[in-house]
């Protein structure tokens, strides 16, 4: 019996030594794995990020400018961040964001179509071209980058491709208020101010036209000359200060040839 025994333990003795090594191992790998876990960034959730969307301008640039720190490669982040400066005015910060986050997602169609955007507000169109034709080519059926591109070319002077631009946007998405209105202001800049006119009420009759349209058809129509249906239309939206202002933008304006975009309002930022 003894010898049996002794042959059991010879037997069991391994395995022991097979076993204890792997627990070991598996003890040793939790603190790695703890510290790995709370080094991992934290990031917002779903849910509050579609709340976030919600907030002032202010605050969603403070949100996604957090939420972009904690992982400078979330394409979400990035694009949130950049079209919640824009909105705040400061375009040029807005672009930087943009070109940020698209080190790390050079092909993410949310983000070229901000880089354009954020181009485009700070009046420097000739750098949205790149940025808007790559989105064009990612996603051949949207509209939005190829209204973005005919601005950006009006801006560099190429109105030739602008104004294609402007109406292979205008084909995809004929029911649109964005293009209608971007064509509109095209045709404006260009002393077709009748038929930037029409253009801008069949913009301002549909679903999706907002603010901005309303007041560039004031615009068209005052620089016709008809100031006091003009009026009428920017009292619609616009505080009495801000009226007041735009019609003696107006009254300064009239008789003068190629105002262009002068007057805030027109500023449409190429697509939602």
């Amino acid at each position: 019996m003894c010898r049996k025994r002794a042959l059991v333990a010879t037997l069991l003795a391994p395995a022991v030594l097979l076993i204890a090594p792997a627990a070991f191992a598996a003890d040793s790998a939790k603190p790695a794995q703890a510290e790995a876990a709370k080094a991992a960034p934290v990031k917002a959730s779903p849910q509050q990020r579609a709340e976030a969307r919600r907030l002032d301008p202010l605050a969603r640039a403070a949100f996604w400018g957090a939420e972009f720190e904690t992982d400078p490669g979330d394409a979400e982040a990035g694009a949130a961040l950049a079209q919640s400066l824009r909105a705040l005015g400061r375009n040029d910060d807005a672009a930087e964001a943009a070109t940020k986050a698209l080190v790390a997602h050079p092909d993410d169609a949310p983000l070229l179509l901000e880089l354009a955007r954020a181009h485009i507000a700070r009046g420097q169109g000739f750098y949205a071209i790149e940025p808007a034709r790559k989105a064009a080519a990612l996603n051949p059926r949207d509209w939005r980058p190829l209204t973005l591109l005919g601005v950006a070319y009006e801006q560099a002077e190429r109105d030739d491709e602008a104004e294609a631009a402007h109406r292979q946007a205008l084909a995809l998405a004929p029911t649109e208020a964005t293009p209608l209105a971007n064509y509109a202001m095209h045709l404006a800049a260009r002393g077709d101010l009748a038929g930037a006119e029409v253009q801008l009420r069949r913009a301002a009759a549909l679903p999706s036209a907002g603010v901005q349209v309303r007041q560039n058809l004031a615009l068209v129509v005052g620089l016709q000359g008809r100031l006091p249906e003009a009026e009428k239309l920017a009292r619609a939206d616009l505080p009495p200060e801000q009226v007041s202002n735009n019609l003696a933008y107006l009254r300064a304006a009239i008789g003068q040839a190629g105002s262009g975009r002068s007057w805030d309002a027109m500023k449409a930022g190429g697509g939602q």
